[in-house]
């Protein structure tokens, strides 16, 4: 066995079925589900894949290093289930996994919003530490947007992988709700406060380093959209802060 892939999942039965069909060139794909109420259980053992479940959610860091701890091949490759495999990065995660070294390899993405892959808007390039040697990495204890920790400087690879992160603008507003109340529940968490301006303050900002400082107008009407989609999701995290401040305190 070489290779193990490690999947998290709840209710992806939109997506989990490409991710998983771009696979083949794995010993072994590790799926595990916390709580679905789809069909992502069924799918993932259509597929071949070893299912797990879990019945508390601990956070996206905690949660990965469960799968972590499953999986049993040398060298692991961590994906989300809207991310998907091209054949040129297979051909070049095999080339690399094949050499005796114990670096970490990061991995460049191209992601999709509402209709197109974006060039800027500062997600491009995009490159994210995910495959490794088993035992010389593991996941930040972060509840949302995780990190993989890991000694030296990862090596980056060339071909990208596909990430659909957003496929119409009812997901962009699932994932600005439930990543703001997880981003606001551990900036809490950590001491950090805010207030109703401050929120307003980092939303502002925040449209202004995404459309114009990284260039989000070259995306056309999609980088105004993703621009202004940024600046609803930092408003929302730091007001609920806020919120949540004021509840601790009343």
């Amino acid at each position: 066995m070489a290779i193990s892939v490690i999947i998290i999942t709840r209710n992806e039965e939109s997506n989990l079925a490409e991710c998983l069909q771009c696979l083949g060139f794995a010993d072994e794909v590790v799926v595990l589900d916390h709580a679905s109420t789809d069909h992502t259980v069924e799918i993932a053992k259509s597929w071949g894949a070893q299912v797990h479940s879990t019945p508390d959610w601990p956070g996206f860091g905690p949660q990965k290093n469960r799968a972590l701890a499953l999986a049993r091949g040398p060298w692991v490759l961590s994906l989300d289930a809207d991310e998907r495999v091209t054949p040129a990065l297979q051909e070049e995660i095999l080339k690399v996994v094949s050499l005796d070294t114990d670096t970490c390899f990061a991995i460049p993405r191209t992601s999709w919003f509402c209709g197109r892959f974006m060039l800027y808007s500062g997600w491009q390039p995009d490159y994210v530490d995910r495959l490794f040697k088993m035992g010389t990495a593991r996941f930040s204890d972060d509840l949302v947007h995780e990190k993989l920790l890991h000694d030296g400087c990862a090596r980056q690879l060339k071909s990208p992988m596909q990430h659909f992160s957003h496929r119409n603008f009812a997901d962009v507003l699932t994932k600005i709700d439930r990543y703001s109340s997880a981003s606001a529940a551990q900036a809490s968490a950590r001491g950090c406060q805010s207030s109703v301006w401050g929120a307003v303050g980092h939303g502002l900002w925040a449209f202004v380093r995404t459309y114009i400082l990284k260039a989000g107008f070259m995306d056309g009407a999609h980088g105004l959209a993703l621009a202004i989609a940024t600046a609803e999701g930092s408003y929302y995290r730091h007001v609920k802060l806020w919120q949540i401040r004021q509840t601790n305190r009343n």
